[in-house]
C-alpha cells in the first residue's frame, strides 16, 4: 500500500474551528507512516494536504492559509541569520506555522543578559550554543520542520552557500555590517529579505526584494553606517522584541505563500512606549 492509500486509511473525521467536518491526520499517524514507509514527516504532511487531509496540528491555520498556502509553507526553505532575540522567536514561530525547511546560522552562545528577552535563552543553557538550542526546540515543536545549522558567524562566502535553495531570508542580526552583507547575498541570489530591528520600546520591519533600494533607503551608505544602532544605549525589551519578530514571521509567510501585501518599499515603525505606529514609504 502506497503513502496516499495509507494516509486515507489513517484519516479520521474532525470538526474544524469553523464547525466544518474535515478529514485529518494526527501527529502519531504521521510519525508512524514516516517510519513504516521510510519517508520524511514533512513528506507525509505534504501528501496528506494533496489528498485534502489536514494534519490536525495546522487546523488553526486553515482559514487564513488554506490548503495551498499550508502546502507552500511545507515545501518552502528559509534562511535565518541570527537566533538571538529576534531570531529565536522567529525560528519557533516558523516551525509552529509549518515551515518545511529552515537553515539557521549563528556563532554566539547564550549569556545571562540574554535571559530578559530571548525565547530560546533559559537559565540552564547559559553558555550553550544558540543554534544547538534552536535545533532542539524546533524538534520538540514540529518534527516535520527540517533544520540545518551553521555554527559560526557567516562571512560572504558562507552566506552565498547557505542561501542556496531558500525562497526567503530573515534578518535576526544585531549589527550593520552583517546586515549589509546579508542584503548583498540576497540580491545576488534573487531572494527576498525580511528585516527587523529593535531598540528600547521601538522597532521596525521591512521586506526587501532584490531590485529594491533596501537598507540604503533608511540606513544610508554602508560605508558611513555605524556598526551598532541606538539599541546600545536603549537596550532590547522582551515585548517589542517579540512583536517585531512576530511581524517578521508574518512577512516571511506572505512572501512564501503569495498571500497579502508584504512591506515592500515600506518601513513599519512601532513606538510601543507612546502607542504609535507609522508606515513610511521608502520610494
Amino acid at each position: 500500500m502506497n503513502l496516499q492509500d495509507q494516509i486515507l486509511k489513517c484519516a479520521r473525521s474532525c470538526q474544524a474551528p469553523n464547525q466544518k467536518t474535515l478529514a485529518t491526520i494526527s501527529i502519531q499517524d504521521r510519525d508512524s507512516l514516516a517510519s513504516t514507509l521510510g519517508v520524511s514527516k514533512r513528506a507525509v504532511e505534504i501528501a496528506a494536504l494533496d489528498l485534502e487531509v489536514w494534519p490536525q496540528r495546522y487546523l488553526r491555520n486553515m482559514g487564513s492559509l488554506g490548503i495551498s498556502g499550508q502546502k507552500k509553507l511545507l515545501q518552502a526553505r528559509s534562511l535565518l541569520i541570527g537566533v538571538g532575540g529576534l531570531g529565536g522567536t522567529i525560528a519557533i514561530l516558523l516551525a509552529r506555522m509549518g515551515l518545511g525547511s529552515l537553515v539557521i546560522a549563528d556563532g554566539d552562545s547564550f549569556s545571562e543578559d540574554n535571559l530578559n528577552r530571548q525565547a530560546l535563552s533559559l537559565e540552564p543553557n547559559v553558555g550553550a550554543k544558540k543554534v544547538r538550542a534552536a535545533r532542539m526546540e524546533i524538534a520538540r515543536i514540529n518534527a516535520a520542520t527540517e533544520v540545518e545549522v551553521f555554527e559560526g558567524f557567516v562571512a560572504e562566502k558562507e552566506l552565498s552557500n547557505l542561501i542556496q535553495g531558500a525562497q526567503v531570508a530573515v534578518d535576526g542580526l544585531d549589527n550593520m555590517p552583517s546586515r549589509f552583507r546579508l542584503e548583498k547575498a540576497c540580491k545576488d541570489a534573487g531572494v527576498p529579505l525580511v528585516h527587523g530591528a529593535v531598540a528600547g520600546f521601538t522597532g521596525q520591519v521591512s521586506t526587501i526584494y532584490p531590485e529594491d533600494p533596501g537598507f540604503r533607503a533608511f540606513y544610508g551608505d554602508p560605508q558611513n553606517a555605524p556598526e551598532k544602532g541606538v539599541e546600545v544605549e536603549l537596550g532590547n525589551l522582551a515585548g517589542i522584541v517579540s512583536t517585531i519578530a512576530s511581524l517578521q514571521v508574518q512577512e516571511a509567510i506572505k512572501v512564501l505563500t503569495g498571500l497579502g501585501r508584504p512591506l515592500r518599499n515600506r518601513l513599519l515603525f512601532i513606538d510601543s512606549l507612546n502607542g504609535v505606529s507609522e508606515t513610511i514609504s521608502l520610494k
